[in-house]
Formats: structure tokens, C-alpha cells, sequence
């Protein structure tokens, strides 16, 4: 008997990660068979300015918890640490959230305990989890520039005090632009798959083919016959926002959820 067919033998994914990022999805779709593109949607830069972030670092002692909600925030977070002299000695007494499995291990990769993984990693639990926790604590927040406002929201409600602080932003790449279109013309690299692992990647995604940075893809025709793929249901509500069309969500929202509900899909 033959060598059984890869259940993505054939099938073309276009993956639209930061540059750094895209190795887990793109090997995790690579080893189903697919052919991968990728053309990154978002581009992580610093922020603009330094100081909020290198305050709160310098006051982590008055601090009981922080919460990390991606991994780029882990990164930026610990690589300002660095810059500040601080060790992981100064974060010892703090309670720590993580939003999911991925942003949970770089947290302990940096020898940090992580206390609190959301049972669904979207911002909706991480406030669940921390329900009756955090009345009259002082919450550390480092995510982007650009967020969702729903756990220092849900969290002042439930008495907290939150100081959202921006560890880095995302921003179009605009060198993406061309190889976007490009590929979409092609009927031989035209994606069957385009798969979005957050509401950042869906927006620029959507800016990229507009050309205008904002609003319905001017060249919609382009996705015609294209199945969009999430990674859960905050980006799945991103994307119908935009008048895009789910085809997939990951029932585990996680990059592995994200390619096995891709493969299951394909399947049918």
C-alpha cells in the first residue's frame, strides 16, 4: 500500500503572522501536507515612548498583580527588565496572568510563575478567572497600543486598580501590500486558505487589500471562493465586523486549535 495522502496535501494557506511568529502555524500546517505563504499582516515596533512602561517597572514593588495577554508583551515587557536592570527577583512577589498555553510559557521560560490560565483565552475569562481576586489589588496590564478595552474595564468594576500600560504596538507592514495583491491574482498561488490568529491580523489584512487603510476591501471579488480561518471567536467577530465571511474557528483557541480546525474542515 501507498503512503497515506497528507490530510492538507494540496492545499494552499496563506499565513499572515508577524514575521518573528509565523514558524508555529506555518510548521504545524507544513506537516498536514499544506503549502504555506506567508505574507505577514502585522508589524511589532516599540512604542513610541519608553517612560509609562519604565515607571511601572521601576514601581513593580507596589504592584500585586500583572497580567500578559500575548506573547509579544512578554518579550517587550522582559526585554525593558533588561534594560532597567531589573531581574525576575523584582517580580517574585507579583500573583501572574497569562491569556493562554503560549504567552504562559514564555512567562515560565523566563523562570516566572504563572497563577492564573483562563479556561478560554480570550479577555472574557481572564476576568472570570480573576473574579475574586483582585478587589483592592493593584493590576499591572502591558499589552499593545492598540487593545481591546474589556479587562481593565471588567477588573475596576470588580475593584481594581489597573494601570494599562503600552509595552509595544502593531502597525500595517506596508511592504506587504504588493505580495498581497499579487498573490490573489496568481491563480497558481491563489490561497485556498487564509488563516488569522487575531482581530490585529484581520484589520490589516483588510487595510492591505484596500489600499486605503481602513473600510471593505475595495477588491472584494479577490476573496472570492477564499475560506477565512480563525483563531476564535474575538477574531471570528473582527472579521464579520468587516463583512468577511467565517469558513473556520478553532473550537481550542490556540495556534494547534487553529490547525486542527483548518485540517478537520479541509476533510470534508
Amino acid at each position: 500500500m501507498g503512503k497515506p495522502k497528507a490530510p492538507l496535501a494540496g492545499v494552499r494557506i496563506l499565513v499572515g503572522r508577524a514575521r518573528h511568529q509565523a514558524g508555529a502555524l506555518s510548521s504545524g500546517l507544513r506537516e498536514l501536507g499544506a503549502q504555506v505563504i506567508e505574507i505577514p499582516f502585522i508589524e511589532i515596533r516599540k512604542p513610541r515612548s519608553y517612560r509609562p512602561l519604565d515607571t511601572a517597572l521601576k514601581n513593580l514593588a507596589s504592584y500585586d498583580w500583572l497580567i500578559l495577554t500575548s506573547v509579544n508583551g512578554v518579550d517587550a515587557l522582559w526585554e525593558r527588565l533588561w534594560k532597567l536592570r531589573l531581574t525576575k527577583r523584582h517580580l517574585r512577589h507579583l500573583k501572574v496572568a497569562a491569556i493562554g498555553p503560549a504567552t504562559r510559557k514564555a512567562i515560565e521560560k523566563r523562570g516566572l510563575k504563572v497563577h492564573v490560565v483562563p479556561e478560554e483565552y480570550v479577555a472574557e475569562s481572564v476576568v472570570t478567572s480573576l473574579r475574586d481576586r483582585v478587589k483592592g489589588k493593584r493590576v499591572l496590564l502591558a499589552r499593545a497600543k492598540v487593545a481591546r478595552d474589556v479587562i481593565p474595564r471588567e477588573l475596576h468594576k470588580l475593584g481594581a486598580h489597573v494601570d494599562v500600560i503600552e509595552a509595544y504596538e502593531t502597525v500595517v507592514p506596508r511592504t506587504s501590500r504588493m505580495r498581497l495583491r499579487a498573490v490573489f491574482r496568481n491563480a497558481k498561488l491563489r490561497p485556498d486558505v487564509v488563516a488569522f490568529t487575531s482581530s490585529s491580523t484581520v484589520r490589516n489584512f483588510v487595510a492591505l487589500l484596500a489600499g486605503n487603510g481602513r473600510g471593505r476591501p475595495r477588491h472584494s471579488d479577490l476573496l472570492a471562493g477564499v475560506k477565512l480561518a480563525s483563531i476564535g471567536p474575538v477574531t471570528s467577530s473582527t472579521l464579520r465586523d468587516l463583512g468577511l465571511t467565517v469558513a473556520v474557528e478553532a473550537k481550542k483557541y490556540t495556534i494547534p486549535g487553529l490547525v486542527q480546525a483548518i485540517c478537520d474542515t479541509t476533510r470534508r
